[in-house]
């Protein structure tokens, strides 16, 4: 199988470490190290300026733990980066588990550990580079556009149009999020725009400059007040501006 070329990263304190994993990195030529950084912001700024595919993350940094440095990077990061956690100690193995972490390599490694963690990456990355591709084909087959992917730290999300009640555009994070049924939020691609997720499913409506609506949760307009269904029937904050009232109306015309 040829493999695309991928671009890797390194945030570790030790400097050996560092050497360590450029060496045997040096035995995958699809992989591009683009940086390598030894203090948490440091290693923060490198990330958001590299963009890496794959990440090596010390969960023990000096300034802070790798799991938190990875809280940092929640909502700043708006591709499909991997994050490998690399330690010495093996009690961090369920906090790289909550994190969704890819994969967690244990200092010090053999040669066949990480070459089967590279191996899962570069399988793992062709399977969200297939879904990506077939996302819009889902779109296109599926009736109303009942299904799309949302990027996240860990890759891509599926999700249906059913499991979202409403987005709202977050100023502090100039980034759209999705409320599910589930009470969560999930941040959308921070380049995402009105458009493309009114694009997404016939049901989505905006109704003013940073809220859209799933019409199939919309129970009544009391004024210029939406109130919506369960799970949602607790948000109180829906109110359509005078910009976005036409637009409102001519989706229950349609109905």
């Amino acid at each position: 199988m040829i493999h695309k070329m991928y671009t890797v990263a390194v945030i570790d304190d030790e400097p050996v470490c560092i050497r360590n994993l450029r060496q045997s990195l040096e035995g995958f030529p699809e992989l591009t190290l683009v940086g390598e950084a030894k203090k948490a912001e440091e290693g923060i700024r490198m990330v958001l300026e590299k963009t890496p595919d794959l990440l090596f993350l010390d969960v023990e940094l000096p300034e802070m733990s790798g799991v938190e440095l990875l809280h940092s990077l929640q909502y700043r990061v708006t591709w499909p980066m991997q994050v490998v956690f690399y330690t010495s100690y093996q009690k961090y193995w369920l906090d790289a588990l909550r994190e969704s972490a890819f994969d967690y390599l244990l200092k010090p490694y053999g040669h066949e550990e990480f070459s089967l963690i590279i191996h899962r990456f570069f399988e793992h990355a062709a399977r969200q580079k297939d879904l990506k591709f077939l996302d819009r084909k889902f779109s296109e087959l599926l009736p109303a556009n009942q299904i799309f992917m949302v990027p996240d730290v860990t890759g891509y999300r599926l999700l249906h149009i059913n499991q979202i009640g409403f987005f709202t555009y977050i100023n502090a994070q100039r980034q759209w999020n999705a409320a599910l049924t589930n009470g969560k939020q999930v941040a959308l691609r921070r380049n995402t725009k009105a458009d493309d997720i009114l694009e997404a499913s016939s049901s989505f409506v905006q109704i003013n400059q940073r809220q859209i609506i799933n019409l199939d949760y919309l129970s009544t307009i009391r004024g210029t007040t939406c109130r919506l269904t369960p799970p949602f029937d607790g948000e109180k904050n829906l109110c359509v501006s005078r910009n976005y009232m036409k637009t409102l109306q001519e989706k229950f015309y349609q109905i």
